[in-house]
């Protein structure tokens, strides 16, 4: 591997502060009232890509040596499971709508000041705002989701926790008979926001969302459990030290909703990184190491073979002594 080549993936490891949470709007990114819309300068394809990320900004080192990197692949033994109960969720109503952006590397609503809290582990976390991923970027057992939202809570010593949820799509009959309930409904929620999706199809642009029930969320997830894991934020700076909650319950949406969405947002997931505590992929391809793969099972030796007998001397031929033949008998014709 040439010296450029290991030079565009090797920076000098350092700690780094969260100056921006996954989708960037947050207390330690404030702006000004009436500034416009920041647009991300990375992206999840070509040159600024993840691939990229830490060539971007030298604060972005961590996503090419990081050890603790999210999303990553949600299986048994990468995270701790608790049920909700043992946590505390309370997010308000917003009768009067939210703030709805475009920031380029994803659509997000702005929650700050709404009051949210989530109390994880003896800490209260305040919500800032939540965002969405097009496909999915943790991978549930091996599955990816259509989509995932990322509702990213801050405290006041600056940690960082995020409540991950899977979002999966629902068929809607376009005449509803009224004696057939649906079994599976779309989230009220979601339709709502994404009803706004067109007004902010532009990057830096923003709307207001109608009234956004939050309670149905609320329910949902004090429902059922979090699968915990201590990781890294999905986009630059990757810091790390993250509390991740994915949750076990999922929120549907319509699939003509979901295309609405998607034709907007386009292709936004990181990744999925390698195991926690691993070394990072990006150094393991940069270093030009071997990824460590199984030992194949040794071969039985063969059996050996025996060498093969000499056989005996045969013993000399003597020969048999010529006859005399009389003079008086011809050769047969």
């Amino acid at each position: 591997m040439s010296s450029t080549f290991s030079r565009l993936f090797l920076l000098a490891a350092s700690v780094t502060p969260a100056l921006a949470f996954c989708g960037a709007h947050t207390h330690l990114d404030r702006r000004a009232e009436g500034e416009e819309v920041p647009v991300s300068t990375f992206g999840y394809t070509g040159t600024i890509g993840p691939v990229l990320w830490s060539q971007l900004d030298a604060a972005n080192a961590l996503c090419s040596t990081g050890a603790n990197q999210s999303p990553i692949n949600m299986v048994e033994g990468e995270f701790t499971l608790i049920p909700a109960s043992d946590t505390e969720l309370t997010i308000p109503d917003v009768p009067e709508g939210a703030t709805f952006e475009n920031l380029g590397s994803t659509v997000e609503v702005v929650m700050e000041g709404v009051g949210g809290k989530f109390v994880l582990e003896g800490k209260t976390f305040t919500l800032e705002q939540f965002h969405f991923h097009h496909p999915s970027e943790h991978v549930d057992n091996g599955v990816s989701m259509p989509m995932e939202m990322h509702m990213v809570f801050s405290g006041e010593a600056e940690e960082i926790a995020v409540i991950g949820i899977y979002v999966d799509l629902v068929d809607v009959p376009a005449v509803l008979q009224l004696h057939i309930l649906p079994r599976r409904a779309p989230s009220t929620l979601l339709e709502t926001i994404f009803s706004s999706i067109a007004e902010i199809a532009s990057p830096g642009t923003s709307t207001k969302t109608k009234p956004l029930i939050m309670s149905e969320l609320v329910t949902l997830l004090n429902a059922g459990s979090f699968q915990r894991y201590t990781g890294s934020l999905t986009t630059p700076p990757c810091s790390e030290g993250v509390a991740w909650s994915v949750a076990t319950e999922k929120l549907l949406l319509s699939k003509s909703t979901y295309q609405a969405v998607r034709d907007i947002v386009g292709f936004n997931s990181r990744y999925p990184q390698n195991n926690l505590g691993g070394q990072n992929l990006l150094s393991i391809a940069s270093s030009g190491a071997e990824a460590p793969v199984a030992e194949a099972p040794a071969e039985a030796a063969p059996a050996e073979t025996p060498a093969a007998e000499t056989p005996a001397e045969a013993a000399p031929v003597t020969e048999a002594p010529a006859v005399e033949v009389p003079s008086n008998v011809t050769a047969a014709h």
